[in-house]
């Protein structure tokens, strides 16, 4: 694993995730030019979420099987070709149906995770984690302010052509870049999908990361799936470039990930994880002001989601580390329980999060995001008392 190598498989980590966030910020755009109701606009969200979680199912097992240059190389490029025929679709149908193909293609991520981990020292795993992770943070912030700013500028099939060529272009570059591996299992394709269903019923820790995530990154899709509808409506009456700018002010999860991996390295998940959950009850508290509007309001904005990106990203970060422990032979299949869990957490958490802000409003999401995340809270702390009860108050 050389820096240059690592530098590449972050950035393919960026441009990957980035094709399942950027259209929470052209959605309103969608709507108007699509000549459809905003709510059902944002279901193109929701698309490229649950084919994100049925991709994982259905590829991620094969970064066991399958040697990763052609897998990776050839997902960037099937990538590229449903990015395209979604920037050209001529109706709602058509792009859900696109956005749900990009999203079971575009699960590079998943399968760059695992392979990095098995590529670093165990007492490293932590570092390089979260700087593949601060990468996918980066495809995701700069992908939605990326989108916002060029689907105003042009309109909103731009962003999705334009995303189509970053595919194309990452498919070339790590085909030549990548070098030969041996894959970990001769395992049939149905065992492998198998597999993560049999971990699931086997490993408890690998139940309580996923529980941990699917809620957490469930209350982010909930904030991030709605707020475009706050921004863009009555209350800001901002456009669709607000939203991008809005994202790229939360920045600064890039550099909490690698610090939070660090963390981890020397202290274990637990603690992580609990700061998080805490952090991420704080942030629904703050994001609630900002039904206010004005400076105020938008300040309220910019602060909660600073605070939950950072919390939902770190405690991804601890959640990896402990499920990457359990074994070194498995890791594309215990990912792809962890993430197939996490994003079915996260196309939950859009399609709620539009229908509380259509029934309740913005103060309605953001009691959504305290519920969720009090939700991982409580299973966070009967693990902890668990574990408590079995070491006894020596700790042996």
């Amino acid at each position: 694993m050389t820096r240059g190598m690592l530098w590449l498989l972050t950035v393919a980590c960026g441009v990957a995730v980035g094709n399942v966030y950027f259209p929470q910020a052209v959605t309103p755009l969608v709507a108007e030019g699509l000549r459809m109701a905003p709510g059902q606009a944002a279901l193109v969200v929701t698309a490229a979420q649950i084919g994100y979680a049925c991709g994982i199912f259905l590829l991620v097992p094969l970064g066991d099987r399958i040697p990763y240059r052609p897998l990776i190389a050839t997902l960037f490029t099937v990538t590229g070709l449903g990015l395209a025929t979604a920037g050209f679709a001529p109706s709602f149908g058509p792009l859900f149906a696109a956005g749900v193909a990009v999203g079971v293609a575009t699960v590079i991520a998943p399968i760059i995770g695992p392979m990095v981990a098995g590529m670093v020292a165990p007492d490293r795993r932590g570092a390089a984690s979260g700087t593949m992770l601060a990468g996918s943070v980066g495809g995701m912030l700069l992908a939605r302010t990326f989108s916002g700013v060029l689907g105003e500028w042009l309109d909103w099939r731009a962003p999705y052509l334009v995303a189509s060529g970053l595919a194309f272009v990452m498919a070339v570059a790590l085909w030549r870049a990548l070098s030969r591996t041996e894959p970990h299992t001769r395992q049939s394709y149905p065992d492998l999908l198998l597999e993560p269903l049999r971990l699931l019923r086997s490993e408890p820790e690998l139940r309580r990361s996923c529980w941990y995530q699917a809620m957490i990154f469930g209350a982010f899709s909930t904030v991030w799936g709605s707020v475009a509808l706050l921004v863009t409506g009555p209350v800001y009456g901002y456009g669709a470039q607000a939203v991008g700018l809005l994202a790229l002010v939360n920045a600064a999860t890039m550099i909490a990930t690698p610090i939070a991996g660090r963390v981890v390295d020397r202290r274990g998940p637990d603690p992580v994880n609990l700061v998080c959950m805490l952090a991420v009850i704080g942030s629904a508290a703050v994001l609630a002001f900002g039904v206010a509007g004005g400076i105020g309001g938008l300040v309220a904005l910019v602060l909660g989601t600073l605070v939950l990106d950072v919390a939902m990203q770190c405690g991804m970060v601890a959640n990896s580390i402990r499920m990457y422990a359990l074994s070194d032979t498995h890791r594309g299949r215990l990912n792809t329980a962890y993430m197939t869990c996490a994003y079915l957490g996260g196309a939950a958490g859009s399609w709620l999060g539009v229908r509380a802000y259509t029934g309740f409003g913005w103060r309605g999401v953001c009691g959504l995001v305290a519920l969720m995340a009090m939700a991982a809270l409580a299973r966070h702390v009967v693990a902890l008392r668990l574990r408590k009860t079995r070491t006894g108050p020596s700790g042996t």
